[in-house]
């Protein structure tokens, strides 16, 4: 079959992609402006380099016969997560966070501080500075807009769907996260305590159990097997519990340390590792049976402190975000920034840290805005910044946490109130 231009353009996008991932990015720059495929710009890849690989061996050897899973995933058209190794050139398939728009409104005494669903994407629940957390059922609320119900919380409602409000906290609620296998909340506060809540029981206000702590806890993340826990206080040092007896453990060697308190932390999918992010500005990744740290990124924002850190859903990349309001794209086995998600913070420097994430599948990058109070976004696969998405709360975004489930996410305010965005479908819709 006689190649034409498409095919052309497609091995310049190759040409390119390769360019960037090797680092040559202004050569890759110049090139697709010369070539006009500067919009979008093709994702860093290393596609060229393992198809030139492979078609080695066909001209080394012309008898050569390749094995049906040489290429296994080579050409995939659809994305199940992010992985530039095999889809650079895929096009999303989500629908743009810009279309999002609110469909719930919670509404908390004091400023709404940490988010949070559970790993089907059912649940979300809310932490506040006025020491309480919501559990909220994610298809009480779907239902309530089908029916074209008020959008904030108007007396007594059978599918009202608050389900629990729980208070044993007595300071600021900072972080709330599910536990991967049951039905438990886990909670960490400027009181210096982690605490475990039964959620199943339909009575439950307190916790069944308090994990206390020497600073004010900062962030959580639970092993996927659903035994272990990882705590960030303001402090260098993170501690692993093992929640059936409460015994912590921390990284023996002193070297491995943050050297300023830590700010995030999340354990990768398969929980081979976990990655922190700190106010000294570095990223480490550490092994997550032995606790050692096997890889830092130091100054990974210029010095800036790093606001958050998570692995992509394979575990081959990291998402981080800064006080400089700068997102970044991580590639592990190269220990290097793949791609720079800029544009956010254009207005203004942020005063609050906050994080950035992916949607459901990957295809985008988001990231609240303080000072514009919008929702920036981009293409994850080549950093095309999308149209922004106004917030509407009347003070500084300090939560947002994505579904992992659908087009759906939840923000959190210092103006108390806690609101659920939805991507509405519509008759365009496959």
């Amino acid at each position: 079959m006689k190649p034409d231009i498409k095919d052309r353009e497609y091995m310049y996008r190759l040409i390119i992609g390769q360019l960037f991932y090797d680092g040559h990015q202004q050569i890759a720059v110049n090139l697709a402006n010369t070539l006009g495929c500067s919009a979008p710009p093709p994702p860093p890849s290393d596609k060229l380099f393992r198809l030139v690989t492979i078609a080695k061996q066909f001209v080394e050897d012309p008898d050569y016969k390749a094995e049906e899973n040489t290429m296994p995933m080579q050409f995939e058209t659809s994305s199940a997560g992010l992985d530039l190794q095999y889809d650079a050139d895929v096009a999303a398939t989500s629908p743009e966070p810009s279309q999002y728009e609110t469909i719930y409104l919670t509404v908390h005494k004091a400023p709404c501080r940490a988010a949070a669903f559970n790993s089907d994407g059912s649940l979300v629940a809310t932490g506040s500075a006025d020491c309480s957390i919501k559990i909220m059922d994610v298809e009480r609320i779907l239902a309530r807009e089908k029916e074209h119900r008020e959008m904030n919380e108007n007396g007594p409602d059978a599918h009202h769907p608050v389900i629990r409000t729980l208070y044993d906290h007595v300071d600021d609620v900072n972080t709330v996260i599910f536990h991967p296998r049951d039905a438990i909340l886990i909670s960490g506060s400027n009181d210096k305590t982690v605490k475990l809540f039964d959620f199943s029981k339909t009575a439950v206000k307190r916790a069944m159990k308090t994990l206390s702590e020497v600073y004010p806890v900062r962030a959580l993340s639970c092993h996927p097997g659903g035994e272990f826990l990882l705590v960030a206080t303001d402090h260098p040092t993170v501690r692993l519990y093992n929640i059936e007896t409460a015994q912590a453990y921390a990284s023996a060697n002193p070297d491995d340390q943050h050297r300023e308190s830590v700010t995030d932390v999340h354990y990768s999918e398969n929980a081979r590792l976990y990655v922190t992010a700190s106010k000294d500005g570095d990223v480490k990744v550490w092994d997550g049976v032995s606790s050692r740290c096997v890889e830092t990124f130091k100054r990974a924002h210029d010095g800036s402190s790093i606001c958050s850190a998570k692995f992509t859903k394979n575990g081959k990349y990291i998402l981080t975000s800064g006080m400089d309001s700068i997102v970044k794209l991580w590639e592990l086995s190269t220990n290097r920034c793949l791609i720079i998600y800029t544009g956010a913070g254009a207005t203004g420097a942020q005063d609050y840290p906050t994080s950035a994430s992916f949607n459901q599948n990957e295809d985008f990058v988001l990231f609240p805005d303080e000072k514009s109070g919008s929702m920036c976004s981009w293409e994850a696969r080549n950093a095309d910044r999308k149209r922004l998405l106004a917030l509407g709360h009347t003070s500084a975004c300090r939560t947002f946490v994505h579904s992992p489930s659908m087009p759906a996410f939840m923000t959190g305010s210092d103006d108390h109130r806690a609101r659920f965005w939805y991507r509405k479908p519509t008759t365009n819709d496959n």
